[in-house]
């Protein structure tokens, strides 16, 4: 990789166009497609889209576009994964690309255009990847310990005296991310439900499309306190984006796995397998990616029927649906704001 290129939003937009427009390619005819979108199917029950049948389906493209989950300024992680995009290329003889998607539902329609090859999903949209997009998962970040993981916490500004817990939610501005984010939404809905405070019921829900955005968002007053991945907030007070002193933590969840990386269902077998192998050879500590992740060492397989069961659980108690007509699709379908909606 020569040059490491951020694609534009007006070629991110262009790309969603397109698919939106019926190109994406026609259903495959199959047996069974379990959960999967009618684009793919799934004739070997492991909840994942199998490889197209047809050969001239197949994809070897001369450049692999790779994207990491909207969680901050994408131009912040084109450099952060340059060194892994190297070790890429070594290792599949074709160029890499960085694309910026600038929202969860530019990332989707990309991969299931066809047009973004490999990518980080987050958590939470990582199952909507799978179902939709035709993404099949394969590694994780690991720290010396194993996989990584992260918690949703609530956040509010350290002065505020009156909000110390999930109760003190009630009758306030409470930033989310969007609705396809496992810390920003769903998991809040989730577990806030159960102890007895509904989420847009009992709190005002404010969308600022990104978890970065309602960090910054409850640190300068324009959110009561918001919900977000404690991964990311360490991100940004390592990088002094915030201060430690800036919030205060009023509630921490149960551990949930980090972003899972994915490919393309219909990238050509021999070239995907090259592709695994360069995530799982490749070492963090001492990379452009090492100085963003400083925990972690390198990638390990994920089992994405048995890592993500709890997500999807969720995910589906809250009644969600993969597919494209969904109320929660549309919602995160929608550019992301900063002062939310």
């Amino acid at each position: 990789m020569r040059t490491l290129r951020i694609l534009t939003p007006l070629l991110v937009l262009a790309a969603a166009c397109v698919i939106l427009a019926g190109t994406a390619g026609a259903a495959e005819a199959c047996k069974e497609r379990g959960k999967l979108d009618v684009l793919y199917c799934d004739e070997n029950g492991d909840g994942l889209p199998d490889v197209p049948k047809d050969p001239a389906k197949l994809l070897t493209p001369d450049t692999l576009v790779f994207a990491y989950v909207p969680v901050e300024d994408p131009a912040v992680y084109g450099s952060v994964f340059a060194d892994l995009l190297r070790h890429v290329e070594k290792a599949t003889g074709r160029k890499t690309q960085f694309f910026g998607p600038q929202n969860y539902a530019a990332q989707l329609e990309a991969m299931r255009s066809g047009r973004l090859h490999v990518t980080g999903y987050s958590t939470g949209s990582l199952p909507y990847g799978v179902n939709l997009s035709g993404a099949v998962p394969f590694a994780q970040m690991a720290t010396e310990k194993g996989a990584r993981g992260y918690r949703l916490i609530v956040i509010a500004q350290a002065a505020n005296a009156r909000i110390n817990s999930v109760a003190d939610l009630k009758g306030k501005r409470v930033a989310h991310v969007s609705q396809t984010s496992n810390s920003g939404h769903q998991a809040p809905v989730f577990f806030f439900s159960k102890a007895g405070v509904v989420p847009g019921k009992d709190y005002q829900i404010a969308f600022s499309g990104k978890h970065d955005n309602s960090v910054l968002g409850v640190v300068n007053g324009d959110y009561d306190a918001a919900a977000v991945a404690d991964s990311v907030l360490e991100r940004m007070v390592n990088r002094g984006v915030v201060k430690a002193t800036d919030y205060k933590v009023v509630y921490t969840s149960p551990v949930f796995p980090t972003a899972g990386f994915a490919y393309y269902h219909a990238l050509e077998p021999r070239l995907a397998e090259k592709i695994k192998e360069a995530f799982y050879t490749f070492k963090i500590q001492g990379s452009s990616l090492g100085k963003e992740f400083r925990d972690s060492v390198g990638f390990v397989p994920i089992d994405y029927r048995k890592d993500w069961e709890a997500v999807v659980g969720i995910l589906e108690a809250n009644g969600a649906r993969f597919t494209r007509d969904s109320p929660e699709y549309q919602k995160f379908s929608r550019p992301a704001r900063k002062g939310g909606e």
